[in-house]
């Protein structure tokens, strides 16, 4: 608190007799019965909020209040240290204002409080200094001051509030963040269970992976359920981009999930699968495993969706392992130069994703069909009965399904 306020300093220049002052001192409690009455009577979130225990603090807390207010006009403290009689008052508003915010209420209702219980607190002390026979000069700096003395305690109160916001707020980002790493680690449900009711989340019934560039973040949340959760540690193990960021986004199925792709239009995004919220991790997975295979999306384009791509997302699983598959089905193509069997392993892919349709081959090619014809020919003397066989025709469709990363030139 400030070691001087306005009030203290305007508070020296009011001389007040001790009579009036004992009138005062001695309608306190009257005064703070009204005020609080009339705050229960006129603010509806303290309609029902003061009663028992909680009414008689607040009414000690209005007495002490203006019991100070008339210490300081008093001047009975040493002016070596002015601010003595005022720091309590101001550090119990702050208090004040931190216990609103902990109740969930807004600073609208306590501010309306001060206004209500300024009013009524100066319509009882004008009452008396008036009758009294104070000047009216005297009266109008006793008002001034009097206003300006809740003006501070309101302040004191706003501040408390905004501190005690500010401080959950904090508390909750940890608890939230936290809670993000134990999914995507893809913890225990009953870990998980604990953490999101710590953080104050609503479990959804499922989460959706979300990555994008970190630069996108800001304009995409806006556009999500506020639920949403955000990874801001990178992950550990996983070969990301650095400014890529992990979004959980609740309850993205169906019609909503497509919605959402459509939100992520031209982000650069990457759409995980749909799975319970928490099984997450393996959403996160999977998006995370289409970057690393290099199924980026295109800048400007669509969000590329892992659904759409499961085959290349299957295949790549064993890298090694599709390399070996590939070269044993190819093998009679060996003695070929490289060329040559570049464009048989081609056509023959092709041949089999359409199932033989020699005019689409053709399209999907870029060649005339007698030139597809040819290049069959030339196959079925290299492999034989072996293209009837579903077993060789299986491991072929699986080998030829993803082309190498890059074919020999002609």
């Amino acid at each position: 608190m400030s070691d001087e306020s306005t009030t203290t300093r305007r508070a020296a220049h009011l001389e007040l007799d001790e009579w009036v002052a004992g009138r005062l001192r001695d309608r306190l409690p009257m005064v703070a019965e009204r005020t609080v009455s009339a705050i229960t009577a006129e603010v509806p979130s303290y309609s029902g909020a003061l009663t028992g225990s909680m009414r008689e603090k607040i009414q000690n807390a209005v007495r002490i209040a203006l019991g100070t207010f008339l210490q300081l006009i008093e001047g009975t403290q040493s002016s070596a240290d002015p601010s003595t009689p005022l720091t309590p008052a101001l550090e119990a508003a702050y208090a004040l204002g931190s216990g609103e915010a902990r109740s969930g209420r807004s600073m609208d209702a306590l501010l309306a409080a001060y206004r209500v219980g300024a009013r009524v607190a100066w319509r009882e002390v004008s009452t008396t200094t008036v009758r009294s026979g104070l000047s009216a000069e005297t009266v109008a700096e006793f008002a001034e001051l009097m206003f300006a003395y809740i003006d501070e305690l309101s302040a004191a109160s706003v501040a408390g509030h905004a501190d005690e916001l500010a401080s959950a707020g904090r508390v909750r980002r940890r608890y939230l963040e936290r809670l993000t790493q134990q999914l995507l680690a893809g913890e225990v449900e009953e870990t998980l269970r604990r953490s999101a009711e710590r953080a104050d989340w609503p479990t959804p019934q499922t989460l959706t992976v979300v990555l994008l560039p970190r630069s996108n973040v800001r304009s995409v949340l806006a556009l999500l359920s506020p639920h949403t959760l955000e990874s801001e540690e990178d992950r550990p193990g996983v070969d990301l981009a650095e400014e890529m960021a992990v979004l959980l986004v609740p309850d993205m199925h169906g019609a909503r999930r497509r919605q959402l792709a459509r939100v992520l239009h031209g982000h650069r995004a990457v759409l995980g699968p749909v799975r319970a919220w928490t099984r997450v991790a393996h959403s996160y997975r999977r998006a995370a495993r289409a970057l690393s295979i290099g199924l980026g999306p295109v800048d400007g384009g669509p969000v590329l969706d892992t659904e759409q791509h499961l085959a290349e997302l299957v295949l790549s699983m064993d890298p090694e392992g599709l390399a070996d598959l590939r070269a044993q089905v190819l093998e009679p193509l060996a003695g070929l130069p490289p060329a040559t069997a570049a464009r048989l392993a081609e056509t023959l892919r092709s041949w089999l994703l359409h199932q033989g349709r020699r005019d689409d081959v053709a399209a999907d090619l870029f060649v005339h069909p007698q030139t597809v014809r040819y290049r069959m020919g030339k196959l079925r003397e290299l492999y034989g009965d072996r293209l009837h066989d579903p077993a060789v025709v299986l491991d072929l469709t699986l080998a030829l399904a993803m082309p190498p990363a890059a074919e020999p030139a002609d």
